[in-house]
């Protein structure tokens, strides 16, 4: 197995090429490069989102927690010497269930750990799970093709 990597804010830019407002990832705490990770993301209550999603009862749409385990499948994956300074490119999602609203304010903890890679055609699929609070808020399996 390989080495237990952390990144910060600025390594995670360094390796996906998400900005914002749409990097979701904030810092890494665990990376296992092909293997799995455990990322965090902050959700900002200023965030635009919140205007509309909804006025007086804000909630992170779903959209938002799916893209944020989209982009620590991708780190899973672009931190594999084969992957590096690719383009990943989300292919599908499968068994999306949400167990629990996101609120502004909430700090999300992405896990993802890889299913299946077909490396003749660079496709990877994690399954992924987010919490918060210690709260399974989420749970999904995520599918990247890396270009």
């Amino acid at each position: 197995m390989s080495e237990v990597m952390k990144l910060n804010h600025a390594q995670v830019m360094e390796i996906i090429p998400h900005r914002d407002p749409m990097l979701l990832i904030d810092e890494v705490s665990e990376l296992v490069p092909g293997d799995h990770i455990v990322a965090t993301f902050w959700v900002d209550p200023q965030r635009e989102i919140f205007k509309g999603h909804f006025p007086g009862d804000p909630v992170l749409p779903g959209v938002y927690t799916v893209e944020a385990t989209a982009q620590a499948t991708d780190l899973v994956l672009m931190t594999k010497p084969a992957y590096a300074g690719k383009v990943p490119l989300l292919l599908g999602i499968n068994n999306v269930k949400f167990r629990k609203k996101i609120l502004p304010g909430d700090t999300l903890e992405i896990h993802a750990e890889m299913l299946t890679e077909r490396a003749d055609k660079a496709i990877a699929t994690c399954k992924c799970t987010v919490y918060t609070a210690g709260d399974l808020a989420a749970e999904s399996e995520v599918t990247i093709a890396m270009r």
